[in-house]
């Protein structure tokens, strides 16, 4: 039988065929893909003719398609559902994979031909997106160690390897955690939880196969846990267990995992001529440097911390009132804050999921894509990789311009959190490639299914992204879509989240589940003039877990982490009742790869030109200005990595902004 993987896919819009793929399939289509790429590899060193951006960089784009074909499939369908064997795969893959990285790089032929073109670049007539490209190839190789010889070039592919490893492992790690733990509910353990937490803990049990409620760790399931339920000691017991996620002792804890990755980054960083981690890492970023970073986060933690603390007293008092003897617990924030929120503005989560189903918040974003961009979306019916899963084919002006899946709800075989990905990336190179895009979330499944706003918020976020890889216009994969410096990335998605904000959308969308009637107009002003509220307690746990990250990187990789966590904390005061929002061991965006590894501040760097950004829509002729999200598109969301990260934002802006406009944004400008 033709393995399904390597075979020419003849579905609807060349998806995979996921009916036919098995999981028995990967390895070896990995194996083939995995030769194949090595073959084109060394075709290219070996090419007795003159190097050309052609014979050279070109031919570098396209020795890698069935590799990315194979790999995309396989770890989308690991992260949104995993199984034992899929698990395997990802221990058997990660070094391999690592090791082709490294041997490309090592490749002193191929170096060697992208070197002298890099000399030889004003002499090419390349076009501004060749000249990127040839850019990015040359640094990439500089930065895997191609210069590198003898011993110190050994030993970074050993490095290499491992930490691809110990990313592996801490992520299947984390999950065998929130998989294990659970906590049983009485009936009378449910008193106070609105319905649709309780439908929420009554699905749980389902899937343990109770015939009972059950809390899991799943995020959509234990926050508003945690927001309604009155019972302080479950609290506390399930805050605790939350917490402790990856650091239960035993095979699945992530402490030493997290010191082993600290000291093999050090060491890369010093083999390859940096004085840690965080200098080599933020050379390509935006902000550039660590004192860069270090800056803008200190800058927002001293109003945010004063707002929190502030806040701390009033919820402390509410427990006083409610004859709770002690301080403030981080088992309590949540509870006493929905409390105060619906005493403050009226507002409580229970009225507002109702007007705020999945479904409707879909539909406002397709709406919002469609009045801004042009874009439509048609649901396809066709075999995905899992039941929960979606898909739409998206068009405008009748030509097709990708496909869309979404997988919105959480179960025990997907890794926590939210994220895009693509299956397939936009290209011209090769032909014409339209892309598959991925959004992947974790909400409380339902009949129907009901979002808090923060859901709500998340599928903005997270369809921005979408949008960063839908309307990708470039000739080379290696620039498409989302792959930018990692503090620009967010951008998109969190401009996006603007648009969810903008009244008349809500308005038109936010609709009850039941009568169909749109959101009350009082309902709607509360909901909108609380948008800053909390914003304490939100800024204080993001910006504590960058400075614990930029920690870690910024100088000497620290023996022990948690330590090394524990006197970032103490440093910055951290309040008693606030904790990080990824503690160490399961601080994923960090230890599960290089991606947001002194890195984590990128979501408030893109924030101080979200903020800024969407402030130029509301100077021109509002949150659907025709110029503005033409503007938009093509100098940011078309453009991909084509240019340098600061180019892009000005040609959209005309500046780069200040940090006002974030303060302003989360209603910190005003804070003492």
């Amino acid at each position: 039988m033709t393995n399904p993987l390597l075979a020419s896919w003849t579905t609807p819009f060349e998806l995979p065929p996921f009916e036919k793929i098995r999981d028995e399939d990967f390895a070896p289509a990995m194996e083939v893909a995995i030769e194949e790429t090595r073959a084109g590899v060394h075709a290219i060193a070996d090419n007795p003719e003159a190097p050309t951006f052609e014979n050279t960089i070109e031919a570098l784009e396209l020795s890698d398609r069935l590799l990315h074909r194979v790999a995309n499939v396989f770890y989308n369908l690991a992260g949104s559902d995993a199984t034992p064997k899929r698990e395997e795969l990802q221990r058997e893959f990660a070094p391999k994979l690592s090791a082709l990285s490294s041997e490309v790089s090592n490749n002193t032929k191929l170096f060697a031909r992208i070197d002298d073109l890099w000399q030889r670049r004003d002499a090419l007539d390349l076009t501004d997106e060749q000249r990127r490209v040839l850019e990015l190839s040359h640094r990439g190789f500089v930065r895997s160690g191609a210069a590198l010889e003898g011993a110190a070039r050994e030993r970074l592919t050993d490095v290499m390897a491992r930490l691809s490893v110990l990313g592996t492992q801490f992520v299947q790690n984390l999950l065998a955690d929130e998989r294990a733990w659970f906590m049983e509910l009485d009936e009378a353990d449910l008193e106070g939880l609105p319905d649709f937490v309780i439908d929420a803990a009554r699905a749980a049990g389902e899937e343990k196969g109770a015939d009972r409620p059950f809390v899991t760790l799943s995020r959509s399931l234990i926050v508003p846990f945690l927001q309604f339920s009155p019972r302080r000691d479950l609290r506390e017991k399930a805050y605790r267990a939350w917490g402790a996620r990856g650091a239960n002792g035993g095979e699945t804890d992530n402490r030493e995992v997290a010191a082993e990755t600290l000291a093999l980054r050090q060491e890369r960083a010093k083999l390859l001529g940096y004085k840690d981690f965080a200098a080599f890492k933020l050379e390509t970023e935006m902000a550039g440097s660590a004192k860069k970073v270090r800056d803008l986060l200190m800058a927002v933690w001293k109003p945010a911390k004063a707002q929190a603390e502030a806040d701390a007293e009033k919820l402390a008092a509410m427990m006083v009132d409610d004859g709770v003897n002690g301080p403030l617990e981080p088992w309590d924030w949540r509870y006493y804050s929905e409390k105060r929120r619906k005493a403050e503005h009226d507002l409580d989560e229970a009225g507002l999921k109702p007007y705020l189903s999945l479904e409707a918040m879909i539909k406002a974003a397709f709406d919002c894509a469609s009045r801004l961009f042009g874009l439509e979306f048609k649901p396809l019916d066709v075999p995905l990789y899992h039941v929960d899963a979606r898909a739409w084919e998206v068009t405008r002006d009748g030509e097709h311009v990708a496909v869309f899946i979404g997988d919105y709800f959480a179960r025990g075989s997907k890794r926590s959190g939210a994220w895009c990905s693509a299956m397939r990336s936009q290209k011209k190179l090769g032909g014409d490639t339209r892309p598959i895009v991925v959004n992947v979330c974790n909400f409380a499944k339902g009949d129907p299914a009901l979002l808090s706003y923060d859901d709500a918020r998340t599928l903005f976020h997270e369809f921005g992204h979408a949008l960063h890889q839908m309307l990708s216009d470039v000739t080379y994969s290696s620039i498409s879509g989302t792959s930018v410096a990692r503090d620009f990335v967010e951008l998109p998605s969190q401009l996006y989240e603007h648009w969810l904000e903008v009244p008349e959308v809500l308005e038109n969308f936010a609709t009850h589940v039941e009568t169909g009637e749109p959101m009350p107009k009082d309902l709607l002003d509360r909901l909108l003039a609380a948008q800053t509220y909390d914003m304490g307690f939100s800024t204080v746990e993001y910006v504590a877990s960058a400075l614990v990250d930029l920690d870690f990187h910024d100088g000497d990789a620290p023996d022990d982490p948690m330590a090394s966590q524990k006197k970032t904390l103490d440093r910055i005061g951290m309040p008693h009742a606030i904790e990080m929002r990824h503690r160490t061991p399961q601080f994923s965006h960090v230890f599960a790869g290089d991606g947001y590894s002194s890195g984590y501040y990128s979501y408030m760097w893109s924030e101080v030109m979200d903020a800024d950004a969407f402030a130029a829509f509301e100077e021109a002729g509002g949150p659907f200005d025709p110029e503005m999200a033409k503007a938009l598109e093509t100098h940011i969301l078309s453009a991909g990595g084509s240019q340098e990260a600061d180019v892009l934002y000005t040609a959209f802006r005309g500046r780069m902004p200040g940090v006002e406009a974030l303060l302003k944004g989360r209603g910190l400008d005003k804070v003492a």
